[in-house]
């Protein structure tokens, strides 16, 4: 008989950087670019000796899901940070361990559907995160950092979100932080022939420039790293298309200027700050949605610069999270039942892998007596009598296998 662990979710853990305990900026050190996060975090599963892990990197939030058995400790914290980046300083790393929510076992489960539920983002009722749980998943499995249970976790972290979702009103109305900096800039009357430039043609900015053209403004200019995805979004705009490393050439002024890339450094300088401006005197408007900022702060700190970036939008996303409190109390009666059926589903998950070997073990044995133990007796039969005993001994063989599991699914369930 396979020897059964006892079930339980103990060894998953969840350590959580986010915006309701540090700041944006400090959060955005532990950012990783998709080729860093390729290395790293390859290294930091060896390292550790994490059974398995997934690496979540959002606007506000990075986040560890942590397959293990150690203890997450301050000290531990800090030795994952450094290992992520290890330019954090002594006082830096004091901050952000000791402000770092770890979550274990069904608390970790739990605060995992509730992320993918947006009931922690910084504004409730945005659908993007899960596309980004769903997307460090296929990211991180695909480079072989996760396993069964994170596979299992995920499928069941999708579907409570999708049912949420469809069956509340957390959603109703969203406002995602990409409409929340675009609000933020109407209200400050731009023009429609103003003109707006983009750096980054990821996921957010794609959002803001539909919203630009929705409200038919028409003059844009879009730099990124990579030329055809600049060409993307410049197509859909109707606007220009150069490389990053261009933007010092760049003479036509702006009006707005968008940032948000992937970058962990500076993207928008000093020097490349005023070569933009071209000697124009007239105040503008800047939206850095990068993590970390992708402004340099010296830019962002001048008069004549009207800066929105995640931070200042803080307070319309708490407002936000007063319209949808009725909601969240519904929300969190279905997260509490699905906790319930993932710990049945990943009960029933370890079973299934504890009794694998059942059904090889019992060909095993009926090879061996077919072949060996009445290997004399069944040379007497003839070929149709042979026959009909392989069909009976193939039909009771399945029919074993499949009471064995359901009788030991059934059995250790009702003890758990």
């Amino acid at each position: 008989m396979p020897h059964l662990c006892p079930i339980n979710v103990e060894n998953f853990k969840v350590i959580a950087f986010t915006h309701k305990s540090l700041q944006l900026d400090l959060i955005g050190k532990l950012h990783l670019s998709p080729d860093e996060q390729n290395t790293v975090l390859e290294g930091l599963k060896l390292n550790f000796g994490f059974d398995e892990l997934l690496f979540l990197s959002t606007c506000n939030r990075v986040e560890l899901f942590i397959k293990t058995d150690l203890e997450i400790q301050i000290e531990l914290i800090k030795s994952v940070c450094l290992f992520i980046n290890s330019r954090f300083t002594a006082e830096e790393l004091n901050e952000i361990a000791s402000q770092a929510a770890v979550f274990v076992g069904d608390k970790a489960v739990e605060h995992v559907l509730k992320v993918a539920s947006s009931l922690e983002s910084l504004v409730v009722g945005e659908r993007e995160i899960i596309t980004q749980i769903r997307k460090a998943y296929e990211f991180c499995h695909h480079i072989g950092l996760t396993g069964d249970f994170m596979r299992l976790l995920i499928n069941h972290t999708i579907e409570t979100a999708k049912e949420i979702f469809t069956n509340t009103n957390i959603a109703k109305n969203p406002v995602s932080v990409a409409s929340l900096a675009y609000r933020a800039l109407r209200e400050q009357g731009i023009k429609n022939e103003a003109r707006i430039v983009f750096v980054g043609s990821g996921a957010t900015n794609t959002v803001l420039a539909s919203y630009f053209q929705k409200h038919q403004y028409g003059n844009f200019t879009v730099f990124n790293r990579s030329l055809s995805n600049a060409e993307k979004l410049a197509k859909g705009l109707h606007g220009k298309a150069f490389e990053l490393n261009d933007i010092l050439k760049f003479k036509d002024g702006f009006d707005v200027l968008v940032v948000c890339t992937s970058s962990s450094e500076t993207i928008i300088s000093s020097e490349i700050y005023q070569s933009l401006l071209n000697n124009e005197s007239s105040k503008k408007i800047i939206i850095d949605l990068g993590i970390p900022a992708n402004v340099d702060a010296t830019v962002a700190a001048q008069s004549q610069v009207n800066y929105i970036d995640i931070a200042s939008l803080k307070a319309q996303a708490e407002a936000n999270l007063q319209l949808r409190k009725a909601e969240i109390y519904r929300c969190d009666e279905i997260i509490q039942q699905k906790i319930l059926a993932f710990d049945a589903l990943y009960a029933e998950r370890r079973i299934e892998l504890a009794f694998g070997q059942i059904p090889k073990q019992v060909k095993a044995f009926k090879d061996l007596a077919m072949n060996e133990v009445f290997a004399k007796e069944l040379n007497t039969l003839d070929a149709n009598s042979k026959d009909v005993l392989d069909k009976v001994l193939n039909y009771m063989e399945k029919k074993y296998n499949a009471v064995a599991i359901k009788t030991a699914k059934e059995v250790f369930l009702s003890k758990n």
